[in-house]
């Protein structure tokens, strides 16, 4: 073997699997480190390579590492502040915009003709010396109290506002004055980033250029105030008629709080506005105490300022006006326009009003009511009107009546929320009980023949928020009696007793769904909810029947077709429609307010010549009242209201028009059959096509029990024994003979004699026998009384209303009195007092025009 070869190393054989072992950074491990291992073999003893890095596991994977933290920041911040100085740079301070040279708006109808032009721009500049310094201090205490110490920007409050707006709370203001005044003098009201951008840097430099009195001149200068004025000075003027150094602290804490919103503040205009109002006002004036502006006791003895009656420009006289501010208020409230944007004028504004339709508005109203108003009645001086028609096909808003004259009156009656409701807001209980499958208390399904206890102030059943006992109109009482006839009647105590059966928070969910806007005032879920104490506007209530008309569908109406400024069309929010109730639930409804109009409270509406149906209601102690109705094709809805012409406050109606009662069956119901006749005068008339919902029309049987009914031994007896027996005589009658056998022929025969022979012979008899045959009744006078007026009433009703009716033939015409002692109440029998009977409906003008004592307070009972 040479030197060269190396023997080679015996062949170390099969050898067993290496394990793996933890490794001891200081050496080799142990017992089961290899001696015999080279020095530096990885897989043997030996010295540890050097320790490597861990990488990171888990999170913190995905955390940058701080240097890479302070890159960015450093990075953004050297971005920021070349963006800053470029900005600053390239934005220069603009000359004065386009306000003090301001465009008018242009309003025209449906048709493109010319409806109104709002004007020019109201303002008058002053130095800012002649500003008392309390008023100087409301408007800082409203707008910035930090004017004068703070920097022309505030980040902070810019960050607020905008993720406020971002997070749903709402647009919210995050300027300052200084901010305000670039906005308004030299930029304008639109909100985009641009302008956003170039109002913080002009503010800067504006601020560096100009002392901060220059600033707070300017800003009372050209802030909108609402009236159409223009700084400080043309609003002291529209809403106090005196000169801005004769301000008081009051009033200009007033003024001050319009700045945030001008139509929201305006109690005049909105007197549904007054608290939201005074919460700003005394926002104001706690801030001024805060800074101590303002001392405590001052404070204290600082009563709010109601400011004077608006002074509209002669060119919206008229309907005009009201039809302007209609329109301006929804464009601002949908969020459409900014109120200050808007008020810069230049936008051509395309109306859904119909000139014809508004025109026969006017004329059934100065037919029916200003035509009859005479200064020589104190009431008549009260007398307001209110109107509204939409097309339930469409959501558009046809016509608009507001008052007698925007010049003279400047309040519209149409869009105001301060009077109650009443009676027109049942059908909505119905309809929320057909809607939810309701039943009363002891099970049965509740539909138009579903009968109830109508008795006079009966304890509703059912509902655990404390005793409640509604009294019907007049204290009349009704017994068992349908659904469909309480309608007719506008019965509370059936009422009150179906808003508990279905659940008052159900009836409320129903309005909001039909459109009653879900701040209402008043609109509580409670029994009394059916009787109407919500202030819903006219065109609140008109948009809510139009849903009813529409079958179920609702969608939210529209006063605009379409806006314009400089070419380009500004986009309106969709008019897509849902089915807010099943159709069954609305055409059930329906069905049951034909029958108002049929030969209910409502049979003056007849007189459109239409197939109809609607509701009257009555506002507590006679203050407003209403009639709600609507073909098929055009929902419309009245309101006459009492209003002192000074002091805008409630009125009753009693004697004004020369009726000693004002209803809705009377004045509100011929306005809209005139005017629905008018509106709809040479397009063919349509039937209801109404799908209804199960046993609407198949009478429900009386439970075996009645358990709700109060227990009076011979009263009850006696009246409900003449009720049903007059009420089954006369609804089986009078409805089937007069629904088929002739209106017309009804109404002129059945009154002559239905009138002359019922009365005669259902008073003869009914007083005679009645009364001698009481004693039947029961032993003490109570029961001598009420079972003599049984007998009375059932002979009185079987003979006068067989008579009227028969001869008659016709629900409402065929009607007759067979009565003394007392006054009926409406349909189909249900009688009150001394033998009284009243067919099917009253006399041709309805229940709403027959004679009335006085009413007790509304509690709220009233229908």
């Amino acid at each position: 073997m040479s030197d060269d070869e190396q023997p080679e190393p015996p062949h170390p054989g099969p050898q067993p699997p290496r394990t793996w072992a933890p490794r001891d950074l200081g050496g080799a491990t142990g017992a089961q480190a290899d001696p015999a291992a080279a020095p530096g073999d990885p897989h043997q003893g030996g010295p540890a390579p050097a320790a490597e890095r861990p990488g990171r596991t888990g999170w913190r994977r995905f955390v940058p590492r701080w240097r890479v933290v302070l890159g960015l920041f450093l990075f953004c911040a050297l971005l920021l502040i070349g963006a800053f100085i470029a900005g600053y740079t390239l934005v220069s301070i603009p000359p004065a915009n386009a306000v003090a040279t301001a465009q008018s708006n242009v309003f025209l109808y449906a048709d493109g003709t010319q409806l109104a032009s709002d004007g020019e721009v109201n303002r008058e500049n002053i130095q800012l010396s002649q500003v008392p310094l309390s008023v100087q201090r409301t408007v800082l205490a409203a707008e910035d109290r930090d004017f004068y110490s703070e920097r022309a920007v505030d980040p902070k409050a810019m960050v607020r506002a905008a993720w406020n707006t971002l997070s749903g709370k709402g647009t919210q203001g995050g300027s300052t004055i200084t901010q305000q005044y670039v906005k308004n003098y030299y930029l304008g009201q639109e909100q985009t980033v641009t302008r956003k951008v170039k109002e913080f840097f002009i503010a800067i430099k504006l601020n560096r250029e100009e002392t901060k009195e220059d600033i707070l001149t300017g800003y009372l200068n050209t802030s909108y105030f609402g009236r159409n004025a223009y700084g400080i000075q043309a609003a002291s003027q529209a809403y106090y008629s005196k000169n801005v150094e004769q301000l008081t602290t009051a009033e200009g804490a007033y003024l001050a709080s319009l700045l945030n919103s001008p139509s929201a503040y305006d109690v005049i205009s909105h007197p549904e506005n007054k608290p939201r109002a005074l919460a700003r006002w005394n926002y104001v004036l706690d801030g001024m105490v805060k800074k101590k502006w303002l001392s405590a006791s001052e404070r204290a003895a600082t009563t709010f300022p109601v400011p004077g009656k608006v002074k509209p420009r002669a060119g919206l006289a008229g309907q005009r006006g009201y039809l302007v501010e209609a329109v301006k208020d929804y464009l601002t409230s949908k969020g459409i326009i900014e109120e200050n944007t808007l008020a810069t004028g230049g936008y051509r504004i395309t109306t859904t009003i119909q000139k014809d339709k508004q025109d026969a508005f006017v004329k059934a109203v100065d037919d029916k009511v200003n035509s009859k108003l005479s200064s020589v009645r104190k009431a008549d001086r009260n007398v307001r009107v209110g109107g509204a028609s939409i097309d339930p096909a469409t959501g558009k808003v046809l016509a608009l009546y507001g008052g007698i004259d925007y010049t003279k009156q400047y309040v519209n009656n149409a869009t105001r929320r301060d009077f109650q409701v009443g009676s027109t807001f049942k059908p909505f209980v119905f309809t929320s009980a057909v809607a939810n499958g309701s039943t009363t208390q002891d099970g049965r399904v509740i539909t138009p023949n579903t009968l109830y206890d109508g008795t006079n102030r009966r304890p509703v059943q059912g509902w655990k928020g404390g005793p409640y006992s509604p009294a019907n109109e007049d204290d009349a009482s009704y017994g068992q009696i349908t659904v469909r006839t309480a309608t007719d009647k506008s019965v509370n105590a059936v009422y009150a007793q179906m808003a508990v059966d279905v659940g008052p928070a159900k009836v409320k969910q129903t309005a909001i769904s039909l459109g009653i806007p879900a701040a209402t005032p008043d609109l509580v879920a409670s029994p009394s909810i059916a009787l109407g104490p919500a202030t819903a506007s006219v065109l609140d209530m008109t948009q809510a029947y139009a849903t009813l008309a529409g079958h179920g569908r609702h969608g939210t109406y529209t006063l605009v077709e379409s806006v314009t400024k400089d070419g380009e069309r500004t986009d309106l929010p969709s008019q897509d429609t849902e089915q807010a109730v099943s159709r069954e639930a609305a055409d059930t409804t329906t069905s049951m307010l034909q029958s108002v109009v049929d030969g209910g409270t409502g049979t003056a509406a007849q007189a459109s010549g239409r197939p109809a149906a609607g509701k009257t209601g009555t506002a507590e102690q006679d203050k407003a009242a209403w009639f709600a109705g609507y073909t098929p094709d055009l929902a419309t809805v009245v309101a006459v209201m009492g209003a002192d012409p000074d002091t805008a406050a409630q009125q009753p109606l009693y004697g004004a028009l020369g009726l000693p009662r004002m209803n809705g069956g009377g004045p509100p119901a011929q306005i809209w059959a005139q005017y629905t006749k008018g509106a709809l005068q040479g397009s063919d008339a349509k039937d209801f096509d109404l799908e209804l919902q199960d046993g609407a029309n198949a009478p429900v049987e009386p439970p075996t029990t009645n358990p709700f009914q109060s227990p009076t031994p011979g009263g009850d007896q006696g009246q409900t024994e003449g009720q049903n027996q007059g009420r089954d005589q006369g609804q089986t009658q009078g409805q089937n003979q007069g629904r088929t056998g002739g209106r017309d022929q009804g109404r002129t025969q059945g009154q002559d004699q239905g009138r002359t022979q019922g009365l005669n012979q259902g008073q003869n008899q009914g007083q005679t026998q009645g009364q001698n045959q009481g004693t039947q009744g029961g032993a003490d006078n109570e029961g001598a009384v009420n079972a003599g007026q049984s007998q009375g009433r059932t002979q009185g009703q079987s003979q006068g209303q067989s008579q009227g009716r028969t001869q008659g033939g016709t629900t409402d015409g065929g009607q007759t009195t067979g009565s003394t002692g007392g006054t009926g109440a409406g349909d189909n029998g249900g009688v009150t007092d001394g033998g009284t009977t009243e067919g099917l409906g009253g006399t041709t003008t309805g229940a709403a025009d027959r004679p009335h004592v006085p009413r007790t307070p509304w509690s709220p009972t009233r229908p």
